[in-house]
C-alpha cells in the first residue's frame, strides 16, 4: 500500500530555476559544473566562476530582482516543508535504511553514513520530505539510491541550520537550509543546493537540477 496517495511535493515556485541559492556569499574552487542558475542575495560576493562552470542557459543572479524573489519563495517553501505534520519519526544515522514515501521528521541532527534507498513503490509521484531541526551532514563516499519510480525531483530536505556533503557522495534532492551549504569536493548533486541565510561553499562538485 502507498502512503498517502504518494504524498504532496513542495512547491518552490521561482526558486526551482535556480540550482544554488545563497545569503551571503557563494564561494567556489576547481572546476565545478552548475546546471540551472545561481543567485544570491542579499550578499555580493560570488567568487569561483570561472574556474566553475555554468552550463548554459544558467547564470548568476547577485541581488536583482528575480534572485530576490527566488528568495522570498524559498522561504515559504521552506515553512511548508518545516509545517508538514504526521511525519515518521527517524533517528541520527539514516545510513542504511530503505524508506517509502513519506515526511520523516528527526528530533535532530542527522547523518548519513553508506547508503540511503528511497523506493518509490512504483509511484511516479513518490515524495519524500525529511525535516532536520538542526545539521544535515553525509559521509564521505555515502550516496542516495532511488529505485522503483522515486525521483530527485520529489525528495525534499528541511534543515533548520547548516549541510555538509562529504567527499565524493552522490546526494538526491533539493536541501533547504536556514544557514550554510558546504559541498565538499567531488560531490554529485542531483538536486538544488539553498541556503537561505548564509554561504554555499563548493569544490570540484557536479550539480544539476533534476
Amino acid at each position: 500500500m502507498l502512503p498517502q496517495a504518494c504524498g504532496n511535493p513542495v512547491n518552490l515556485k521561482s526558486a526551482a530555476n535556480f540550482a544554488i541559492l545563497a545569503g551571503s556569499t557563494v564561494t567556489n574552487t576547481g572546476p565545478t559544473k552548475v546546471q540551472g542558475h545561481l543567485g544570491l542575495s542579499p550578499g555580493s560576493a560570488v567568487t569561483g566562476f570561472p574556474s566553475g562552470v555554468m552550463v548554459p542557459p544558467s547564470s548568476i543572479h547577485i541581488s536583482n530582482a528575480t534572485v530576490d524573489q527566488a528568495k522570498i519563495d524559498l522561504t515559504a517553501a521552506f515553512k511548508d516543508a518545516a509545517n508538514r505534520s504526521g511525519g515518521t519519526s527517524i533517528a541520527g544515522e539514516i545510513g542504511g535504511l530503505t524508506l517509502i514515501p513519506g515526511v520523516y521528521s528527526a528530533s535532530s541532527s542527522v547523518k548519513l553514513t553508506g547508503t540511503l534507498t528511497l523506493n518509490g513503490n512504483g509511484c511516479a509521484d513518490a515524495v519524500w520530505i525529511f525535516q532536520i531541526p538542526t545539521t544535515l551532514t553525509t559521509a564521505s563516499r555515502s550516496k542516495i539510491v532511488l529505485i522503483n519510480g522515486a525521483k530527485a525531483a520529489n525528495v525534499f530536505w528541511m534543515v533548520g541550520s547548516s549541510a555538509t556533503l562529504g567527499t565524493y557522495a552522490i546526494f538526491k534532492g533539493d536541501i533547504m537550509a536556514a544557514k550554510s551549504i558546504t559541498v565538499t569536493t567531488g560531490v554529485d548533486v542531483e538536486g538544488r543546493v539553498l541556503a537561505q541565510n548564509a554561504a554555499v561553499t563548493l569544490d570540484t562538485d557536479n550539480i544539476h537540477m533534476p
